[in-house]
């Protein structure tokens, strides 16, 4: 499993294996203690996190805003539920 989480330093949103205690981030150097971060969302791969991360940071580059609200962010958790369920079923 891995996590989608958002750095304190740089806001940027990045993902880390969910049994990992520290994250590098990517684009600014910050230690992300992921014990502390909001976790966005949890999915199974990293490929799927990835392709996540991008979207979020499209969407909000896009909508010209700082963050997801929280009704946003329980969309996402939901959408991803129903998607994930969908694809084991298959």
């Amino acid at each position: 499993m891995y996590f989608i989480l958002r750095c304190p330093g740089c806001f940027t949103f990045t993902y880390v294996d969910s049994f990992r205690q520290h994250r590098l981030c990517p684009f600014c150097g910050e230690i992300i203690k992921v014990k502390g971060a909001p976790v966005y969302l949890e999915v199974k791969d990293y490929k799927e996190a990835e392709a996540i991360v991008n979207e979020l940071g499209k969407y909000l580059l896009k909508n010209k805003r700082k963050d997801l609200t929280p009704e946003e962010k329980e969309k996402m958790r939901e959408e991803y539920a129903q998607w994930m369920r969908k694809n084991l079923l298959v």
